[in-house]
């Protein structure tokens, strides 16, 4: 008798998906994905003012369809897919979410659209939601560590051009949205074979500007919801869509893929309550330089004392936050300001807002402000060899700074705020949703919003918190 084939990857993945549905995710777990729902959310409320978030609702209200899912802060309801893309892209438009280490991941924003909108739909309840959002995160997580190199220490998504965030976002995306809109083991095998000819995601405006980083999120959780949507109609994926010799990971890693992360103790050790908040609404990688920059502020250096400022950061950030170093030196705009080493630099010398950087320290005139261009012009970035050995399990900085009276200041901040080291307390959470949400809600309620949130797993479904995330 010839013995059964093992499981495939996404066998595996699915087995684990409908068992946790059935079951619940475990109290931490769900816990900290309630905690990424109210940050999320106050992310969507902050984000829609930008005019690209115009432009992305404006496009999803057009195109209507079935009267599926909401918008967040819009009364017309469309289709699930358009919902999610629209919530997706106001999700990820701060830079402001939540990232994995080392896999340099931002897996909520574009999981959590996708399952609220998936939810509408269905019907589910807030702990079904809860459940399938862990779910989602959890395999964004490991198909981004199976591209990984531990060697190398960087993703090999990253050294080839790849936003890893929405490629992978889209199959995690796919997963949550199947559990909430058919269930079965079969169809979420088949909603990762779908969605795996839909992701993608380029990186190159993380170096030289455009808005379109912002649109990935979205497109990931519109792609997710799209395929978990097209497989209740028929449409079937190869089980072998993961491993398989033209499959995803093949696909996009060429070979250099770590197969264990996928499904090692998977449903045993769970990587959502790891997962980095961000106290700052910009790149992950420039977080620690603002944070250093502040502690020789607080030594009582000013900006104008400032001769000279060696910002070092590992080697394989510097070309995303110092370079070009001319136009990390010059950002034209609060957008470009977020991925600069420079201008964070500078930031922390002169002050921010919220937990020590708001979303007002990235306007296009703080970007501009001559003080700041007169301070980043002094900044250079370089690699860190001790950086090198903590990245990328953290995003370290160390700086170096020479005053005009030939005082000399050296900092190193090793581990970032908001992580396992310097985790952000349920009350600093509370002050970033509610600083979020004051650009968008009226202050009456804010806080019913945020119950809402919190309540998610008790809820019946997902309309109760929809209702209260109407600005009007």
């Amino acid at each position: 008798m010839a013995e059964a084939a093992l499981p495939t990857l996404s066998e595996q993945l699915a087995a684990f998906a409908t068992r946790t549905l059935a079951e619940g995710a475990p109290a931490d777990v769900r816990s900290s994905v309630q905690q990424r729902v109210l940050d999320i959310t106050g992310l969507q409320l902050a984000a829609r003012p930008l005019a690209t978030s115009d432009g992305a609702l404006t496009y999803a209200l057009a195109q209507g369809g079935a009267d599926q899912a909401s918008i967040i802060g819009e009364t017309q309801r469309i289709a699930a897919p358009w919902a999610a893309f629209a919530n997706g892209v106001l999700a990820h438009s701060l830079d402001y979410d939540d990232t994995h280490l080392p896999s340099v991941l931002h897996p909520s924003a574009s999981v959590v659209p996708a399952a609220l909108a998936a939810a509408e739909q269905s019907g589910a309840t807030g702990a079904q939601v809860v459940d399938a959002i862990a779910v989602g995160i959890e395999v964004v997580v490991r198909l981004g560590m199976a591209g990984y190199d531990r060697e190398l220490r960087n993703s090999v998504f990253f050294e080839h051009g790849q936003h890893a965030t929405s490629i992978c976002g889209t199959l995690g995306s796919a997963v949550a949205a199947s559990l909430l809109l058919d269930g079965s083991e079969r169809g979420v095998v088949d909603a990762i074979g779908v969605s795996a000819s839909m992701a993608g995601g380029i990186i190159e405006a993380n170096r030289t500007g455009g808005t379109v980083k912002r649109l990935h999120c979205g497109w990931a959780a519109h792609s997710g919801v799209t395929a978990a949507q097209l497989v209740t109609h028929g449409f079937t994926g190869p089980p072998t869509a993961l491993e398989g010799r033209f499959g995803f990971l093949e696909a996009f890693l060429q070979g250099r893929v770590a197969l264990g992360e996928v499904t090692d103790r998977l449903g045993e050790h769970w990587q959502v309550p790891g997962i980095f908040f961000k106290p700052y609404p910009a790149n992950h990688f420039t977080h620690t330089a603002l944070d250093a920059a502040r502690i020789v502020r607080e030594r009582g250096v000013r900006p104008e004392d400032v001769e000279q400022v060696e910002l070092g950061v590992a080697g394989a950030t510097v070309r995303t936050i110092g370079e070009p170093i001319d136009v990390k030196r010059a950002p034209e705009t609060g957008y470009q300001a977020q991925f600069s080493g420079p201008y964070m630099v500078a930031l922390g010398f002169f002050g921010g807002g919220g937990l020590g950087a708001g979303l007002e320290d990235f306007t296009d005139e703080r970007a501009t402000d001559p003080d700041r261009r007169a301070l980043m012009a002094k900044v250079s970035v370089v690699a860190d060899a001790a950086c090198n050995e903590v990245f990328p399990y953290q995003f370290p900085a160390t700086l170096k700074v020479r005053t005009r009276g030939g005082d000399e200041h050296e900092v190193a901040v090793m581990a970032n705020r908001g992580g396992d080291e310097a985790p952000l307390s349920d009350a600093e959470l509370a002050t970033k949703f509610r600083d979020n949400a004051a650009h968008g809600l009226r202050t009456d309620t804010i806080r019913a919003a945020e119950e809402a949130v919190r309540a998610l797993t008790a809820a019946e479904n997902v309309g109760s918190l929809f209702a209260t995330l109407d600005p009007n």
